[in-house]
């Protein structure tokens, strides 16, 4: 079939397995050229197949030599409809593992249940002994809690007050104002069960409780703090309080996990084009005056740029890893120049509908956030007959 991007609001409803392919293969060779690590042997990541899990999955393989497992929820193909483009991204790096003789193993299905938990732990066992590192990295607009069977949902909304400010509808250039209602206490509630550090807890405690979490473990999950713009629909809103509910799990596995060595963090990572940040509203504007900055400051760097300087600079490095005041390490510390924000606070004074496209990187913005289901990638053929149908090699 004739793949073609299909498109409503922050979703793309189709992907491209070779442009997916592409991407990855993109960001192997990327680490690839970078310096060797002496980082982790096995590697538990769990949302692999997109965003910030797949480019440690592909760090930890490309630049540390490390076997890994990778957990996701993902379709494959059905008749005329594509599969989702984690599914093409797994496959993608399931071949570029086994080429480089690395083991990896990828799960597939809901990270919050009980039985994909089960079923990654026998795998770990069997094929890996232990992990010595685990990566979380689920970002899910709904949980279905796995002791009671609730149904849980995250919204993105600010708290306690009404907030209008400028935003982009990133397909066509046109900038509005979005006005947002704050969300209700039984929102935040179940946005922090949604997005917080509940299951990061669980994934952990069973992990221990099973003999295959290793001595000296490091586990970490993903954070953003971001300018004062987007505080109000992000860190100040329903799920920053998610975010801070991660942080505090952060702490409590420290505790648990640092009589044997273990430790455990969370990143902030600046601002990039994932799925999660499209769906924010401010957001895609806010990254399309931020990426004009940077890119023109060369300071500029993508999802995989990030999670190598975090493992390169930040996780395995002589000495203690360096932490803010929080204890939170901080990758976004580009992003949070002063000079930096200072010029995009400028651009966002000045951007309408007319310049934005002169004052932002709108079009960068809106072609990485075509990238991301495989379209819009230099030297893949799209009007090329092709096949959805693609196997993951290693598929548990």
């Amino acid at each position: 079939m004739i793949i073609k991007p299909k498109s409503r609001g922050f979703i793309c409803t189709t992907a491209h397995p070779v442009g997916c392919a592409a991407q990855v293969e993109r960001q192997v060779e990327y680490v690839q050229s970078q310096p060797k690590i002496e980082g982790p042997r096995n590697v538990l990541v769990i949302g692999a197949s997109t965003g910030y899990g797949l480019a440690s999955r592909i760090v930890a393989s490309f630049a540390a030599g490390a076997n890994t497992v990778g957990v996701f929820t993902s379709k494959g193909a059905e008749g005329n409809r594509t599969a989702k483009a984690g599914w093409y991204n797994t496959a993608a790096f399931e071949e570029a593992a086994a080429k480089a003789g690395l083991k990896s193993f990828s799960v597939s299905g809901d990270a919050f249940a009980d039985e994909t938990k089960a079923r990654t732990i026998d795998l770990i066992r069997t094929e890996l002994g232990s992990v010595d590192m685990v990566i979380y990295s689920v970002a899910a607009p709904r949980r279905v809690d796995p002791k009671t069977g609730e149904a849980f949902n995250s919204v993105i909304k600010p708290i306690g007050q009404t907030y209008t400010n400028k935003t982009v509808n990133f397909h066509n250039g046109v900038v509005t104002e979005a006005t947002i209602e704050p969300a209700t206490e039984e929102e935040i509630s179940q946005t922090i069960t949604v997005m917080g550090g509940e299951d990061w807890q669980m994934w952990i405690d069973e992990l221990q409780a099973a003999g295959v979490l290793a001595d000296g473990a490091t586990t970490i999950a993903y954070s953003y703090v971001g300018p004062a713009i987007t505080h109000a629909v992000y860190r100040d809103g329903t799920i920053g309080k998610a975010k801070n509910d991660l942080e505090v799990t952060a702490h409590r596995l420290t505790e648990q996990l640092s009589p044997t060595g273990g430790r455990a963090y969370v990143a902030v990572a600046k601002a990039l084009v994932t799925q999660s940040s499209s769906a924010i509203p401010v957001v895609p504007l806010y990254i399309s005056a931020l990426f004009k900055v940077m890119k023109e400051k060369g300071i500029h760097e993508g999802t995989i740029e990030q999670m190598y300087r975090l493992f390169a600079t930040r996780l395995y490095v002589d000495g203690q890893t360096p932490v803010d005041d929080k204890g939170l390490i901080r990758i976004d510390d580009w992003e949070m120049r002063d000079d930096v924000q200072a010029e995009v606070d400028k651009l966002w004074a000045e951007i309408t509908t007319e310049n934005v496209y002169e004052l932002s990187d709108l079009e960068g913005y809106r072609r990485e956030f075509f990238q991301l289901f495989g379209f819009e990638t230099e030297g893949v053929d799209y009007e090329a007959d092709t096949n959805p149908e693609v196997a993951i090699p290693n598929l548990r």
